[in-house]
């Protein structure tokens, strides 16, 4: 459990620096994330749920490499535009104002998702269980429980706060 957490957590705060960064050079007015804390947790949601997929899911498949490689990438693709797009609804609902528009894409559907971002979360998706998984499963495993459990203290109390100050009912 605490392996996924701290999955979790990095990947939130590690996803929240990333948009920060793009959003400033690309000079758009964007905030990243709704939570008062420095992280953004549909990184870690999605970083979590490549994790689970591949273990219960591709692991248990019989078939060669490359064609395992392709399925991963169609489901969890589907899986994660899918997150974005529940995301992006139920954010709207419940703060009146969107945090991310993609309108402007050429391939898009709704706000919420488009084409060419889906395809960026699929290339993600593999760089991530890769490339980055193999060396991220050494730090992983040596985070003391007690920095995890700090986390999780923070990310409730944020959110806490978040639904008592910001949620528009």
């Amino acid at each position: 459990m605490y392996y996924y957490l701290n999955y979790f957590f990095i990947f939130s705060i590690l996803g929240h620096l990333l948009e920060t960064i793009i959003f400033t050079i690309f000079d758009w007015n964007l905030e990243s994330g709704f939570l008062y804390g420095y992280w953004t947790p549909v990184y870690g949601l999605g970083a979590v749920l490549i994790l689970l997929i591949s273990k219960f899911i591709f692991k248990k498949l019989n078939v060669n490499k490359f064609l395992e490689i392709i399925i991963f990438l169609i489901v969890i693709t589907l899986v994660l535009t899918l997150i974005e797009f529940i995301g992006g609804n139920l954010l709207e609902s419940l703060f009146k104002k969107d945090f991310w528009n993609y309108s402007n894409h050429k391939y898009h559907y709704g706000k919420y998702i488009a084409l060419d971002i889906s395809i960026i979360w699929m290339i993600c998706s593999l760089i991530f269980l890769y490339l980055i998984r193999p060396w991220m499963d050494k730090i992983i495993n040596k985070i003391p429980k007690f920095f995890t459990n700090l986390f999780i203290v923070f990310f409730i109390l944020d959110l806490i706060f978040t639904i008592i100050n910001k949620v528009k009912i």
